[in-house]
């Protein structure tokens, strides 16, 4: 909770954590408005999909160049000129009037998306760095409640009956508060690190970083994807408890990434993951018991112990010896983001070859899989 008064308390922290909040407010409420899109533009689910693989196209596009634009500008320009980019292709997707420009605005969104996380990630990076403080998972914690204010803006549909008045709120809110604070970081630039010849020693340590990047982010989208129906045709629960697993994973989350930091600053980054890892194996643990109420719980565990991992490995990411923040940060993101689009439909394919209890099987071997890996970091090139 320190890392949290810490950045409501001083502009200089308040600022990057405000465009991970911004990132996912913009893309929040472009998800609100995914049905009436495909309403107004006539199309079929299997035509939706396709459009968005295209947002996820345009993510995976940047990622090889993103460090490299970062480094020539400097990260705090980055990362200010990520949000401009973000509130110019945000309306976008809402304003296509075809099936085709969709797909062409929603490879936009999706590349500025995929930049700005990247910049923010090592802009919080190189801070905590200069300044000897953590606030890496608050600042993920603000994501988190970046798409909670999402969700509450979609109480203006009806008042509003507008899609674009409502996304042309959300980018005034966004782009104002941070062109206010944009003063602040704008001159951060990434230290300079001793570059070493490539060699597989080197690049161990992202190898590992970027399996547990995709087994945990990619796990984080199968529960959101599946909790429900797990709740629903496992655990037999009431209608009214199928959403009850999502909602607890979520708060979770967002609560502890507000007090990840401060336990991190006593323990370090390495044995941070290890601990939330073990959480997430005791939800897992929960869940296949199948009961309702103890599988509920099981996701919200499981919650807590991914709500620190994610943040963690970015600050491990952008400090592994040798390598530039931004290619860290850069490296770990790309292979968090193919975990989190691959791993829902794999696990499909298995709930429907096999069953939803099985899924769980296997995520809990991932989970163990993640903590094996902490104890073979490469540790005199990770600091934690």
């Amino acid at each position: 909770m320190k890392s949290l008064v810490l950045i409501l308390s001083n502009a200089r922290y308040f600022g990057p954590a405000w465009v991970f909040a911004s990132l996912n407010i913009l893309f929040g409420t472009w998800a609100i408005y995914i049905p009436t899109v495909k309403e107004n533009l006539g199309i079929d689910k299997a035509q939706l999909g396709i459009a968005i693989f295209f947002l996820s196209l345009g993510v995976f596009t940047i990622f090889p160049i993103a460090s490299t634009i970062i480094n020539r500008i400097g990260v705090g320009k980055a990362t200010g000129y990520g949000v401009l980019l973000i509130c110019l292709t945000g309306i976008l997707p809402i304003v296509a009037p075809s099936y085709y420009t969709l797909m062409a605005a929603l490879f936009l969104f999706g590349a500025t998306n995929g930049f700005t996380d990247i910049a923010m990630n090592t802009l919080v990076t190189e801070l905590e760095k200069e300044d000897g403080t953590k606030f890496m998972s608050a600042s993920h914690g603000f994501f988190s409640l970046g798409g909670v204010l999402a969700g509450l803006g979609s109480f203006l549909i009806g008042p509003l009956g507008n899609p674009t008045l409502h996304m042309g709120i959300a980018i005034a809110l966004v782009f104002l508060v941070n062109l206010f604070f944009y003063g602040g970081y704008k001159n951060i630039t990434a230290a300079p690190v001793e570059k070493e010849p490539f060699s597989l020693k080197l690049f161990r340590p992202l190898l590992l970083l970027g399996l547990i990047s995709f087994v945990s982010m990619g796990s984080e989208g199968a529960i959101v994807d599946w909790s429900g129906l797990y709740l629903k045709e496992v655990s037999i629960a009431p209608e009214a408890l199928w959403g009850a697993g999502f909602l607890g994973f979520q708060i979770t989350m967002t609560l502890g990434r507000f007090l990840g930091d401060g336990i991190s600053a006593k323990i370090g980054s390495v044995k941070m993951v290890s601990l939330g890892t073990l959480i997430v194996i005791a939800g897992y643990a929960l869940v296949l018991s199948t009961d309702t109420y103890l599988a509920i719980s099981g996701f919200a565990l499981s919650g807590l112990g991914f709500s620190v991992m994610v943040p963690e490995i970015f600050r491990i990411g952008g400090n592994v010896k040798g390598v530039d923040s931004s290619q860290g940060v850069s490296f770990i993101a790309g292979t968090g983001y193919t975990g989190f689009l691959l791993a829902p439909p794999i696990l499909g394919f298995l709930a429907d070859r096999f069953s939803l209890i099985a899924c769980f099987v296997v995520l809990t071997c991932c989970a163990l899989l993640i903590f094996g890996a902490t104890f073979t970091m490469n540790k005199k090139r990770i600091k934690s």
